[in-house]
């Protein structure tokens, strides 16, 4: 399901660092600057007039060799996922990545830099709220040619557990993860990329890696190093000397960690399950994921959230007790009947309301609202929601039989389709921003069976008793 949860954050000024491309071995700039609410994440090529923007979305994925690049048929961004990690990691929903070339840096070949330079810029919270991706249940990927599986499963976090197996003794099997996306700063975003040595010498034959050096990736010795091969890596990457250290790994590199391999693996879920487009909540479990399978994973995802999308319908199970039936409610809003149209609150956060409403044959507008086949009126369903919404809001203080809940806007409110007597009439309303000086901003549906009868947009504002 899709929640609004939590505000929107963005940065409050710029920021910029410069650095290497891997794989293009050109100097790029680059700099993060503040975007508006629901902007999203977005790549400027600020190197290209006109049209020079492209969303950090799935849909621009162009391929996943040796990085996940983007192209929107007019130009490419080349490894995006380290710098999407890094946004990830720090809770940024909305941000501009502008560069004056195709490829992002590769600094040390971890996010650390980019943690750095978002957090000089400053983190603010705006005033929208974020949706998130809830998955009702587990949702799995698996490649057959590679046994990569990737899956998510309910959780009330963003939760991450990696393992990779490449069947090598130097690297071996290695798991890492995170209890909370907010461990990612401290665990994760040092944790730097890594190639093996057969890997390395096939990218120089195919003239790759211009960027590269000893100092921004790992390279583990999984084959013997002839003195000729050996002599060509320091011409490379203009070394004097190359040696293999004891723990196999390429020159006189230190781990940050001893399983930093599995690391930056996750370190590279998290920037690419970011090309989702949305921030997800739940248990990631990524057994030898990669940028081919990370790519496939968040497509699947992508085409759960389109459904949900569509199927706007809240889940009830009209067998369970209800959270608060109309006594509890009438100790929060200030309504009775006949005037009280809320029967039952079904459910409740801090972001969202469900409701219901038994139309019955004995409501007094029966008789006057088109006698013979009456029809609830507009307004009263439009006072339904109202009414839900009064729980939602008072439910944010502790006193709530000392407020009293006055709306001041009413917007987009449309009806779809008529409301009967014997129809069991149910709301859902959801902020669209953080409640602020006791003023709310929601966006409410009403529904009868699997279709939607009316909605619209509410502003209203809590005021203490004492103050009238």
């Amino acid at each position: 399901m899709i929640r609004r949860t939590v505000p929107q954050k963005s940065i409050s000024k710029e920021s910029s660092l410069s650095g290497v491309g891997l794989h293009t071995g050109e100097n790029v700039n680059l700099t993060f600057k503040p975007a508006p609410s629901n902007t999203g994440l977005i790549f400027v090529r600020e190197d290209i007039s006109g049209d020079n923007h492209i969303e950090a979305n799935i849909k621009f994925i162009s391929n996943t060799d040796r990085g996940t690049n983007l192209d929107n048929g007019k130009f490419r961004i080349h490894t995006s996922e380290h710098v999407l990690a890094a946004l990830t990691g720090l809770d940024i929903d909305n941000c501009y990545i502008c560069m004056d070339g195709a490829e992002v840096p590769i600094m040390d070949g971890s996010s650390k830099f980019f943690i750095k330079a978002i957090e000089e810029a400053k983190i603010v919270e705006q005033n929208a709220l974020r949706e998130e991706f809830i998955p009702s249940e587990k949702i799995s990927f698996k490649c057959d040619e590679t046994g990569s599986i990737i899956s998510i499963l309910p959780d009330d976090n963003y939760k991450i557990d990696t393992k990779i197996d490449f069947n090598t003794k130097v690297l071996g099997t290695q798991t890492a993860s995170i209890d909370h996306i907010s461990d990612f700063k401290n665990e994760i975003s040092s944790a730097r990329t890594f190639s093996f040595l057969h890997e390395l010498e096939m990218l120089l034959e195919h003239g790759l890696i211009k960027g590269g050096d000893l100092n921004n990736a790992i390279v583990y010795v999984d084959k013997p190093l002839a003195d000729s091969n050996m002599d060509r890596l320091k011409k490379a990457f203009n070394k004097d000397s190359i040696s293999v250290s004891a723990n196999g790994i390429l020159d006189n590199l230190s781990l940050h960690y001893p399983n930093e391999a599995a690391r930056h693996k996750l370190l590279d879920v998290i920037g690419d399950l970011a090309l989702i487009g949305m921030k997800i909540r739940g248990k990631v479990i990524a057994e030898k994921p990669g940028h081919a399978v990370n790519a496939k994973f968040a497509q699947m995802v992508s085409e759960v959230i389109k459904v949900d999308r569509k199927n706007v319908l809240p889940k009830i199970d009209f067998a369970k007790k209800p959270l608060m039936d109309s006594n509890k409610i009438m100790n929060v809003i200030p309504h009775r009947p006949p005037f009280l149209l809320i029967d039952e609150v079904l459910e409740l956060s801090e972001s969202h309301v469900i409701g219901l409403r038994k139309v019955e044959q004995t409501e007094s507008w029966v008789k006057g609202h088109f006698p013979g086949a009456p029809v609830m009126p507009g307004v009263l369903q439009v006072e339904f929601m109202a009414q839900a919404g009064g729980v939602l809001v008072l439910n944010t203080v502790p006193d709530p039989e000392n407020y009293l809940t006055f709306f001041m806007k009413m917007d987009k409110c449309k009806f779809k389709d008529t409301v009967v007597p014997g129809d069991t009439l149910i709301c859902k309303l959801e902020l669209v921003s953080p409640i602020r000086r006791g003023i709310i901003h929601m966006h409410g549906q009403t529904f009868v069976g699997n279709k939607v009868k009316s909605e619209g947009e509410f502003m209203a504002k809590i005021i203490k008793k004492n103050k009238l």
